[in-house]
């Protein structure tokens, strides 16, 4: 098989289940910002030698690809009834649900447990772990925002967006971690 199909050189996209959309559709932009975040994930475990941060990696970019293939596989209530192409790829699909939003939180648990208290807050920074896990923050909450937005016109799974705010939380906790195990302090934000 060719890496190329040239199916998209009219500007659109074929959604899981057959579904052709514009590639600047909302559903796409999300799913396409979840892989940005994937992509964001693999960036920074390049620069990680914490074996306790590089085992959380590889499982967050798994889930995040089991996120991008939720997304870009919309409900299909009416298709579904009829049996048809788009009913027949949602149900092949492993949505994000509670399970996925429990692994996040004993991950968020474990990785705040040694960490101090906050008393102030962090700028991004610190180490180059740390950094590139605030950038992968950042782009969680772009995805976050954008599957609001998409929640305003169609279906999106229920737990897609608790999801994404407790990934960014995780990250943010990283981030932290990532500074300590290094023995860098946080950044402190000092307002004028």
């Amino acid at each position: 098989m060719k890496l190329y199909t040239k199916r998209g050189d009219d500007g659109g996209t074929d959604l899981f289940g057959g579904q052709r959309v514009a590639k600047d559709d909302l559903r796409v932009e999300a799913y396409g910002t979840v892989d940005e975040l994937n992509s964001t994930l693999g960036l920074a475990a390049t620069a990680c030698d914490q074996t306790e941060l590089t085992a959380i990696f590889t499982t967050l970019q798994n889930r995040l690809f089991d996120l991008g293939a939720d997304l870009a596989t919309p409900t299909v209530a009416d298709d579904a009834a009829g049996g048809g192409a788009g009913a027949a790829a949602a149900r092949k699909v492993r949505r994000i649900d509670q399970t996925h939003i429990d692994e996040l939180e004993r991950l968020i648990d474990r990785t705040c447990e040694p960490l101090p208290a906050m008393r102030y807050f962090v700028l991004p920074g610190g180490t180059e772990l740390a950094a590139r896990l605030h950038v992968a923050r950042t782009v969680c909450r772009r995805a976050e925002r954008l599957c609001v937005r998409l929640g305003r016109s169609e279906p999106v799974g229920t737990q897609t967006i608790i999801f994404l705010n407790r990934l960014s939380d995780l990250l943010f906790a990283m981030a932290r971690r990532a500074n300590q195990l290094a023995g860098v302090e946080d950044v402190a934000w000092k307002p004028e």
